[in-house]
């Protein structure tokens, strides 16, 4: 029976594997998705396998959690998916806790010689004492740092908190000194497997690793969240992988690994991608009103939709640069229709996307792909910023910091240096915007007070929707 599993467990392990890689393509997403669901499915009842198990609470634990899902995933809007994205990894880190926590627990019921040879009898290895609880340490720290930190991004994403950054005086240090303590609880638990003083600290340790994962989330401002939820993404799978070394339960510790490698790699491109470290992602305080930079003289110049459609009647080439504006008003499917009418009329349409545009990575693909916007029209900064020059209209819908030319010319912006899409190079320049306020960062957007641009103002949904009223006529 443990071969059967093992192989079970190696047969889900190659789905993961390859749905995670099928996920860098929009083409094959899908797919990619439906081959690591039935990777889960094949770990699950190779879970069921194993002797001692209550099945029926398992079965009930797949239903109800599969139910909640499938209503979370059904009903969310595409605005919202950054934030049940937030929501689910720390789902994710909540579980691991519960898993350090419950093997804890029966650390002190065995002892720890007990709880080892209960270990080496289901799993069939011997398994050195300090290994496993620094496992059970681990899983428990970083498990409530993701759930706590994706909690509070949560809240910031869904608008139910502020999303500027909360600074105060000597914040770092205490950050640091949070961690510390919460590390020395862990060391405690590891020299005192089974004593008071390690019970003690097992509690304080869950205390402290909440509170980490609070601290270190609130003084990231919305500008920075596409970063924060992937590094939250790979801290659930690290604690997923501990979790899975605690239960000696090797697809566990491959799915987990798995996430972990993937998320991190992910939020090392998001960094690149704004040309900032890790470091000051999480403590630079980006959006902070006590910023410096980025002020912006002069005024902005509204146009009507009239005047842009004779404009884009003209265009030969088309730039179309959405942002979180577009999710927000749910533009994607007009902004699909405009498109092609552009195309009908001998306009070459590109849509031009930053890696981090929206409140999440890859967002604005989700959102284009959804609308069926063919997957060859979608462009990288780096495939569509030579061409700006020659652009005849680009149309900003939504975005902010991606197309901000302080990112260029304002050394005492805090986005200085982080590359962006060239959109003011375009002989016009179209951005829809409900107002003249700052974008969710809190950073003033110079784009707008260019010459060669106008403002079209009010929802995006309906602006898009007139210009092909326009068209229709």
């Amino acid at each position: 029976m443990s071969a059967l599993i093992n192989l079970i467990y190696i047969a889900a392990s190659i789905l993961f594997i390859f749905g995670i890689k099928m996920l860098g393509s929009a083409e094959t997403a899908r797919k990619g998705n439906q081959l690591s669901s039935v990777g889960m499915l094949l770990a699950v009842i190779a879970t069921l396998l194993y002797g001692g198990l209550s099945w029926w609470m398992v079965v009930a634990g797949v239903v109800v959690g599969g139910a909640i899902g499938a209503i979370a995933a059904s009903r969310v809007q595409m605005t919202g998916m950054p934030e049940l994205v937030a929501l689910f990894n720390g789902f994710g880190g909540i579980a691991s806790l519960l898993v350090g926590g419950a093997e804890f627990a029966k650390v002190q019921d065995l002892k720890i010689t007990g709880y080892l040879d209960a270990l080496e009898a289901q799993s069939g290895v011997a398994v050195p004492a300090w290994f496993v609880l620094v496992a059970i340490g681990l899983a428990v720290l970083i498990g409530g740092i993701t759930f706590t930190g994706s909690l509070i991004a949560y809240g910031k994403l869904s608008g139910k908190l502020d999303g500027k950054p909360t600074v105060f005086p000597g914040q770092r240090f205490v950050n640091l000194a949070v961690l510390g303590v919460a590390v020395a609880a862990m060391a405690l638990i590891v020299s005192n497997a089974d004593g008071s003083t390690a019970l003690i600290a097992g509690v304080s340790l869950v205390v402290l690793a909440m509170l980490v994962g609070v601290m270190m989330t609130i003084p990231i401002g919305g500008g920075d969240m596409p970063v924060v939820i992937s590094l939250l993404n790979s801290f659930s799978g690290v604690a997923a992988a501990m979790a899975g070394f605690i239960i000696a339960n090797n697809v566990l510790v491959v799915a987990g690994c798995l996430v972990g490698a993937s998320g991190m790699i992910l939020t090392v491109i998001m960094c690149k991608a704004m040309n900032r470290t890790l470091g000051n992602v999480l403590f630079g305080g980006f959006g902070a009103a006590s910023q410096s930079g980025g002020e912006v003289e002069g005024e902005m110049k509204a146009a009507s939709i009239e005047d842009a459609f004779y404009v884009l009647e003209a265009a030969q080439s088309v730039v179309i640069i959405p942002g979180y504006g577009m999710a927000v008003a749910q533009a994607q499917h007009a902004v699909k229709e405009l498109a092609e009418i552009l195309e009908e009329n001998g306009a070459e349409v590109r849509f031009a996307i930053h890696p981090v545009a929206g409140r999440m990575p890859g967002h604005m693909n989700v959102l284009l792909a959804e609308a069926d916007v063919p997957y060859e029209q979608l462009q990288e900064m780096d495939q569509v910023n030579p061409i700006m020059p020659t652009v005849d209209v680009a149309i900003v819908i939504g975005a902010n910091d991606v197309v901000n030319p302080a990112a260029l010319e304002d050394e005492g912006c805090p986005i200085y240096g982080m590359p962006i899409i060239l959109a003011h190079e375009a002989r016009t320049v179209y951005c829809l915007k409900r107002g003249q306020g700052a974008g969710f960062s809190g950073l003033q957007n110079s784009l707008f007070f260019r010459e060669n641009t106008r403002m079209l103002y009010g929802d995006a949904k309906a602006t898009v929707a007139g210009l092909v009223s326009e068209f229709s006529n």
